[in-house]
């Protein structure tokens, strides 16, 4: 009897179906991987939405930062974010500057758009349990 080349219906199936689990077990890093990356874009694009609202503050005056946040100026202390200008809220910014004297603390949160029908008050209440993305504290002295 002559020996067959090749392999056998069995071995096929064996192999198709270790590498089916080992592309799917790839599979789930990659999206693991999105995941976490979209996560860091979120906390850049936060952390510098954070900086920019400071920056901001820092160059008003005291009589400034004691109205904030003002219309006339364009001012909002609970704002809805468009970095990539597409028209959608891309983040929510809030601003709080509480005034002692002639310092003023300055703090920041920037959340996820989806945050938007809760109230600044109870985000402010409770920032660890809001899916902040950036929060940024600091001092203006005038």
């Amino acid at each position: 009897m002559k020996k067959r080349k090749g392999f056998t219906y069995v071995e096929v199936i064996l192999g198709a179906a270790l590498l089916g689990t080992s592309l799917l077990g790839l599979a789930q890093f990659l999206v693991y991987g999105i995941a976490n990356n979209k996560r860091a874009y979120e906390v850049g694009q936060g952390m510098f939405l954070a900086r920019q609202q400071v920056e901001y503050l820092r160059m008003l005056t005291g009589p400034e930062l004691d109205t904030f946040p003002s219309t006339a100026r364009g001012e909002s202390n609970d704002e809805q974010v468009d970095v990539n200008g597409d028209g959608a809220a891309d983040f929510r910014r809030l601003t709080r500057i509480t005034a002692s004297g002639a310092v003023y603390t300055v703090q920041v949160i920037v959340l996820p758009p989806n945050t938007g029908s809760t109230t600044a008050a109870s985000i402010w209440a409770d920032p660890e349990n809001r899916q902040v993305r950036a929060y940024a504290n600091t001092v203006i002295g005038r």
